[in-house]
This record gives structure tokens, sequence and C-alpha cells, in this order.
């Protein structure tokens, strides 16, 4: 069948862990690929041009075990200077292998090739300026044009096999030019071929040392692109290794949470060589939250095996998102958002105001209810119960037992374990909840759940491939043509809530990539409940299945960076962060500017040394705007698109 080769094509295996095997590529007295551990990388935010602050940061960022560090070129003066900062480092016996990031400058990567261990260069912008032109190609002008880029990129292409230098082709899914936007549209295919491109004119001239990537800072696309990448490789006897990123991820939670799906989702499959956290924070943060995510596949390879293994059937496409059909119950499945449980089972006394961490905000003197927009959905109870009527909107979820002792059974819901939905015949007339792990899914759970419409899985998995595992019961569950809808449920036992936030991301965001998931339940006893709650949304929002705050595009800075981005960030944040569902980009520079902010609804650009470009979309509002009032003319166009609302 076509469509389990598309799928063996991108992953080895959907059900037992096994890293994808590339060929080695060599940076300097770094090794790359299958072979080697996933490295580490990270991109210093100085300029290139001041050696002293660069070397001083990239010696922060070793310290803290970065293996790979980028600097941007966009000139060939910040090419040469290259030079300066890997002599100073030698001299401190520093030698990370250095790579120079190149857009639209040739000859800067010309020069920089012959003094860094790589070069990386995105082939939207290396021969092409995007003007976001149409243009209709004819079959002899499309080659023309690959002509062009031959003659512009073959000269690189010898010195980096003449020097031994390293490159990265890596497409970025906001700077595709305008040539391969008129083909393939704003797509993962277009993006493939993007770097496809160049890749050919690399063997062409017997050039292999490359490694390849496909960022965006929307995860489903980024996700899909690589897949399709690797999909594509495989077919063409491609072994390239992978650099692995979410672009624009931002800072604080939505940053980690944000990469943390993006880029786990490909390692749960055995994607992905080396990976860089992109963070509008110093560099020296991004490369702990890195090193976390790519720990969790040190001994993966040594899961217990998956049981009742099912094969996706055709309703599962891993190139193209589509939500899995299920029935609708109340407000669960169907076309409704993901729904967010909090368990409270732990809480012995709970009272009105413990509901303030997870978005209900009690008034004690007006005996009132308040809810936030981060307000959960259900509230798991286990075996207590409350003296308290819960806010409109919510509902109790408690262990069958208990649940058959309450008088109020109109917003309280029972819980079974798998036994006891079995052999119970006295179900709730309107939504009853089944616990249990992936082991449990057997033919005689299913022939009662395929006699069954009002009931909602709790699913939770013991195996340490928890990922895999949880995807198989969804395509089970497709593969007997149930409609069940299915809360993830995972339980973690971490002192670390960075290490929590980026798991949960991972566990429960890749699956919401791929169309799973009706609601998730998300707990750590070690870790504050209103922490717990804000992730879980998080997670929603990153994974574009739920949207409840202001998203904000941000660039993790570099020294193309025309002002303070983190500042900037912090600033915009302070004035729009009650804005829900509004996109807002903030990009250091035109290089991340109108192409990567992508979808987002505003953009507000650095287009010069204390100037600011404001954009509408993907159209220029206004130009050359003085920083000090940007913030102010970026919320009065706003206003004037009636999205707008004081706080």
């Amino acid at each position: 069948m076509q469509h389990s080769q598309n799928i063996a094509g991108f992953c080895g295996s959907l059900h037992q862990y096994k890293r994808r095997k590339t060929s080695t590529v060599k940076i300097g007295n770094l090794y790359m690929g299958s072979d080697y551990p996933i490295r580490v990388q990270s991109m210093t935010t100085t300029d290139t041009m001041d050696t002293a602050a660069s070397v001083a940061q990239i010696q922060r960022m070793v310290e803290v075990g970065c293996e790979l560090v980028r600097l941007t070129a966009p000139s060939i003066k910040e090419a040469k200077n290259l030079e300066n900062i890997k002599a100073e480092l030698h001299a401190r016996g520093i030698s990370v292998p250095l790579v120079a990031d190149i857009h639209f400058t040739p000859n800067a990567a010309e020069v920089a090739a012959k003094i860094v261990e790589k070069v990386r260069v995105n082939p939207g912008n290396y021969a092409d300026k995007k003007k976001f032109d149409i243009i209709e190609y004819t079959d002899a002008d499309y080659a023309e044009e690959l002509d062009r880029i031959r003659e512009k990129f073959t000269p690189l292409v010898k010195i980096c096999k003449e020097y031994g230098t390293a490159m990265r082709i890596g497409t970025n899914h906001g700077s595709l030019s305008d040539r391969i936007m008129s083909r393939y549209g704003d797509s993962p295919l277009g993006m493939v071929e993007s770097a496809l491109e160049f890749l050919r004119i690399c063997e062409d001239e017997g050039f292999y040392n490359i490694v390849l990537s496909m960022k965006s800072s929307n995860t489903q696309v980024m996700v899909e692109a690589y897949r399709l990448l690797v999909k594509t490789m495989n077919e063409n006897n491609m072994m390239y290794p992978l650099h692995l990123g979410v672009t624009e991820a931002g800072d604080g939670d939505d940053g980690r949470i944000k990469s943390a799906l993006g880029i786990g989702a490909l390692l749960e499959d055995g994607i992905g060589d080396t990976v860089r956290v992109s963070l509008t924070e110093d560099p020296e943060f991004e490369v702990p939250v890195a090193q976390k995510l790519v720990a969790r596949y040190s001994n993966r390879a040594a899961h217990q095996p998956i049981k009742n293994i099912c094969s996706p059937s055709n309703d599962w496409n891993p190139y193209d998102y589509r939500k899995r059909n299920t029935y609708e119950i109340g407000n669960i499945g169907g076309t409704n958002v993901p729904r967010v449980v909090a368990d409270f089972s732990l809480n012995n006394n709970t009272t009105p105001t413990d509901l303030n961490e997870v978005g209900h905000i009690y008034d004690v003197k007006l005996d009132k209810w308040h809810m936030a927009d981060l307000g959960c959905d259900y509230i798991y109870f286990g075996k207590n119960t409350i003296n308290f009527m819960l806010p409109n909107g919510v509902k109790g979820i408690y262990d069958a037992t208990t649940w058959n002792l309450l008088t109020d059974k109109t917003n309280n819901f029972p819980l079974y374990t798998a036994e006891e939905y079995l052999s119970s015949s006295m179900l709730s007339s309107a939504v009853n909840f089944i616990k249990l792990t992936t082991e449990e899914i057997n033919n005689e759970l299913i022939g009662k759940l395929s006699t069954t419409e009002n009931v909602v899985l709790m699913l939770d998995s013991k195996n340490q491939h928890a990922l895999a595992d949880l995807r198989n019961v969804f395509f089970t569950l497709t593969s007997k043509q149930l409609q069940t809808p299915i809360f993830v449920v995972r339980s973690y036992d971490t002192s670390n809530e960075e290490e929590f936030m980026l798991h949960a991301s991972t566990d429960c965001g890749s699956l919401l990539v791929d169309g799973f998931g009706d609601g998730i339940l998300l707990s750590d006893s070690k870790i504050k409940q209103y922490r717990v709650n804000q992730i879980a949304f998080g997670i929603l929002q990153a994974g574009r299945a739920r949207i409840t705050k202001t998203e904000y595009i941000s660039c993790p800075s570099c020294g193309r960076t025309l002002f303070d981005l983190q500042e900037t960030t912090a600033m915009i944040r302070k004035e729009t962060d009650h804005l829900k569902g509004v996109k807002i980009a903030i990009m250091g520079c035109i290089v991340n500017g109108p192409g990567e902010m992508a979808d987002a609804d505003y953009g507000y650009v650095g287009s010069g040394v204390g100037k600011i470009t404001l954009y509408r979309g993907k159209e220029v509002v206004k130009k050359g705007i003085e920083k000090e009032t940007a913030v102010k003319e970026l919320i009065e166009l706003i206003k004037e698109d009636y999205k707008w609302i004081d706080k």
C-alpha cells in the first residue's frame, strides 16, 4: 500500500526506537552523525566585529557544554574577523568548531569558508532577494534560474571541498524564495525542494560534508518538513545528518515548550543529529535546555517492547496535519478544542481559593468566581469530595465509587478503571471517563467501547518510549473504526520544573502535531499546581491546538540584531499579553523579518540602527519609526484593525 511506504520512508520504526542511520560529517575535530552522540550547539548574540565580547560569550557557551558555535557574518568584514575570534579562542585553549551564518552575501561565505570549520547557507536568500512576487515560470525559465543559482553557489562549494569545511544547507520556512513559493507554495514540499536544489549542486561537485535543516516557527510545518526531507532522501539514497531547531521560538515557557514539541517529536522517531534551541535569551541559557532534550535518548533503544502493535491507517498522514475524528460528548471531542484537566486527587481538603492556581479566581469578599484565560475545564478529585459548588464551566471528575455517593451528578462525572468499566452495567448517562494504561487495551475493552458513545479514555503509558506507545493506541482505535475521545495522561516525578516542561511538551505536544488527543492531564507532585496548569495550556498553544493567549514569534538575537531584543520583547509583552489569539512577531533584523514572521498578524522588525518597520501580516505599514515610539505605533496599528481590547 502506497501510504505505508510513505510512513516507512520517514521512520525506520513507529514502535521501536531506532536512530536514523546517517553518514558522518567532519566539522574540525568534531564528528557528527548517527555513529556519534547528538550534538548541542548555539549561536552568539554579540557583534561579530567585537572580538573580545564574542570570545567571552563563546567561552561561557563552551563552559556549559556547547559543542558547536555559530556566528553571523553578514558582510566580508565580519567574515574576516572570524579569524581574529578563532585565534583568540585558541590562545585561551578553546578549540570549539565555529560556524559562519550567511544570508544574502556569497562573497562573505567564500571568505568565511577558508577560516571556520563550517558555513551555514540559507537557500532562500543566498542567491535571491525575497520580494513576495508571484511569478509564473515556464520549465525553461525555471531551469535558467537554477543555472543562475549554480553559478553563484558553486564557488563556495569548491572552497569548502578544498579547505575541508563542512556546510549546513538550512532552509527556513519564512524565507523561501519567490521562485520556490511560485512553484511549490508555502509548504513543507517547497522547503525540501529549496534545500535539494542546493544539495544537488554540491553532489555534482563531489562535495558531501553536509548537514541539512528545515526550520520553522510553526511546529506542525517544521515536523512535517523534516519528515518529508527524510523520506525524500531515503528514496534517493541520501544519508545526510540533520540539524534540528524551531526557529524564532521565543523566550521563557513559550520558547522551551515550542522547542521541545518540535524537536522532541523528531527525536522520538530517531531523527536528528544536532540540536539548537532558539530562545530570545543569552545563548548560554539555550545549551542546558538542549542538553535536557537530548538526554532522554541516550538509552532509549533499551525500552520495553510495545505490545499489540498496530500499523497506522490511511486516516493518518505524517506529512499533512489532520485531526483525528472523534465523536462529541458535551465539550469534548468532535470539533472542540482539547480540554485541560487539573489533578487535585492528592489535595485532601480543597477550598475555593485552591482553584486560583488553575485559572478560576475566587473572590472571598464577593463570594464570586472569575475565570482567567488559562482556566482548566475539568478537575479530577479522585476519592476526595468538596463542600462548595464549582464555578460555571468547570466539571468535576471522581473515582467511580466516590461519584456514586454524590448528590450532584449533573456537573460531576465518574472515572472508572478498565476493570470497573468492563464489569459495570450502571454508567453515567452523560460522560464516563476510563483511566487505563496502554497495556490494558484489549479486545474485550474495544468490544465494549464499540457499543458506548459517552466514554472518554484517560490514557497513560508506563513504557519509556511513551510517545510511540500512546500513538499506537490511536492507531489501534482508528483501525477498529472507534471514534472514542482520548485524554492523554502523563505523570512525572521530577524535581526540575524545566525538565517537567520539556518532557510533557514532547510527550503530549508531539501527539497534538499528529492530530491526536482531545485533552491532557499532567501531574508532578514536586511541581506547583499553577505551573502545571500554565504548561498544559502552553503545550496546546504551541501545538496549534488551542489558542488561549497572545503568541509571540521572536528571534533569538545575533550580531545582526539592531536593538535589544530581550528588552523589547519584554516591553511588547507587557503591553499586549492580554490580546488573546493575536500573533506578534518581534524580529531583530530584516533577515529574520517578513519571511520568518510566517503567519503572524503583526511584525515589529529592526530596519536600521534605532529604526523599526511595522508589518501587518507580510505588508509593510510604516517604515523608519523611531524605536522610542514604535511600541505605541504598534498598539495603534492593532487598534486600527479592531483587535485591541483594554486590559
